[in-house]
């Protein structure tokens, strides 16, 4: 609001309604027995004053930080020759008030709101009150402004919380040259992430349309000039599968599959590797599979070093493996398991190679069964039995090398997940499995996965708690029903 004697806009309101007073209470009377304990008033009149002490601070500490603004401005230097004929008073919310003493001409070529509200001529003095400020300092260092020549000079250095305030007056009273100097510092100076929001925000509350598109250009493209997020998803994820340097490829992995779990705000404006891409990897990888596979069981001499085709089985593996894990997050990984339970020709491939160096394949099987285990993956259950009558036999033939030498396999996960997936089939196939691992596990131990917890629940649905159908034609007469929960 501005108070003048010609002038009544309440336009310059930068701040919501006041707000409420305080509520003034009575002490109650006294009591004939003092209490130790604090009264309720007692609380209360503690807290206003540990709230009156604090807005004094805050107080003083405002004064001080206009004092020194005041005290280099420019409308004060003698070397202007002339008083200021102008009035100009801000005004915050709880009533503290800065007056200046300003020059018409400065605010009326400056300023297109005051060119307006100051048109008259002659030498007439004018007052000129600006209620309601949400920061006074700004607003003085805003009209400090006013009379500065190089105002990307002065704003040099300065926080970029202040710059958004210095904007926001000079839109408010259209000061040009303040908001074209405050865009350009905008533009050039670097943003902390809570700034980034904060610069985001004001400049699209502030609605400057055209003049914020430079700002903003670091955050947002043009969507006919920008690529395809998919496409961009692809490059980088190839080029991470096809690194050459393992310790980068490591610490990228790591990177982007972080940054592609992060949450969006809102995630209907949230861009996401799409489904299509994933599996166009993964295919990718299987056919690297199948090629190193193939040329380490291949006999002809000339063919060329075993030791780097087999370091290259290890590389396919763990890319395959860090891709699957993308598609488990994405809830995408139910196609991959049965992709996975037909690579026949993989399996038989894999058994023909040393365990040393085919146990990341195994790793693989390991992944998809602690997720189906966890109910992160719903596939049939046919292709839960798929899965694991291809797999399950190089599983065990690979857990002791897999537990030995990779410290990231957890070998009571993958015996809980290979449990619970067994648990999942029917009765019969839990049978075949479990009968088989029984006779394997007295012969291997610890190297074969121990899944005890999975048999003994077979047992007690094969023989404790029977459910027997009606139509039931097996040999041993137990149930085909899943146990219920």
């Amino acid at each position: 609001m501005i108070k003048q004697g010609f002038i009544s806009d309440p336009t310059i309101t930068f701040s919501p309604s006041r707000p409420l007073s305080r509520v003034s209470l009575s002490p109650p009377p006294p009591s004939a027995s003092p209490s130790k304990s604090p009264t309720l008033f007692e609380m209360m009149s503690e807290e206003q004053s540990r709230e009156s002490r604090h807005s004094d601070v805050a107080r003083r500490k405002l004064q001080d930080q206009v004092a020194r603004v005041l005290a280099d401005a420019p409308f004060r230097d003698p070397a202007w020759g002339e008083f200021g004929d102008v009035k100009l008073t801000v005004a915050s919310r709880d009533g503290f008030k800065v007056s200046m003493d300003v020059h018409r001409r400065v605010l009326v070529e400056q300023s297109r709101f005051f060119a307006e509200k100051l048109r008259r001529d002659g030498a007439v003095s004018h007052s000129v009150e600006i209620c309601d400020c949400d920061d006074v300092e700004i607003y003085v260092e805003t009209v400090v402004l006013m009379y500065c020549e190089d105002l990307r000079k002065r704003l040099m250095g300065e926080e970029v919380s202040k710059v958004l305030g210095l904007l926001k007056v000079s839109a408010a009273i259209m000061f040009d040259a303040g908001i074209i100097s405050c865009l350009e510092f905008l533009e050039a100076v670097p943003w902390s992430e809570d700034e980034e929001e904060k610069v985001v925000s004001h400049l699209g509350q502030l609605q400057l349309h055209d003049s914020v598109a430079e700002v903003l250009q670091r955050v947002s493209a043009e969507p006919s000039t920008s690529t395809r997020p998919d496409d961009i998803f692809l490059r980088l994820l190839t080029g991470i599968l096809q690194a050459k340097d393992d310790k980068a490829r490591r610490e990228m992995k790591t990177l982007i599959s972080r940054l592609l779990r992060d949450e969006a705000p809102d995630n209907s404006d949230r861009h996401d590797v799409s489904k299509d891409t994933l599996y166009h990897l993964c295919h990718r990888c299987l056919s690297s599979l199948v090629l190193c596979l193939s040329e380490a069981t291949c006999t002809d001499e000339s063919i060329r070093d075993r030791g780097a085709i087999m370091s290259e089985i290890a590389r396919e593996a763990d890319n395959m493996q860090w891709i699957v894990n993308i598609l488990i997050d994405k809830k995408m990984g139910e196609d991959f398991v049965k992709l996975w339970a037909d690579q026949k020709e993989l399996a038989v491939l894999h058994s023909k190679i040393p365990t040393m160096y085919r146990h990341e394949i195994s790793k693989i099987t390991a992944q998809l069964c602690i997720a189906i285990g966890r109910g992160h993956l719903l596939v049939p259950k046919d292709t839960r039995f798929s899965l694991l009558s291809t797999w399950l036999e190089a599983l065990y033939e690979d857990f002791a090398w897999m537990r030995r030498a990779c410290r990231s396999v957890d070998k009571k996960l993958v015996e809980d997940g290979l449990s619970q997936t067994i648990l999942t089939l029917p009765l019969p196939q839990q049978q075949a499995i479990l009968l088989t691992w029984f006779d394997r596990f007295l012969n291997k131990g610890d190297d074969c996965p121990n899944i005890q917890r999975a048999f003994e629940v077979w047992w007690r649905r094969a023989f404790i708690r029977q459910y027997v159908s009606e139509h039931d034609n097996s040999q041993l007469q137990i149930t085909v029903c899943d146990y219920p929960n």
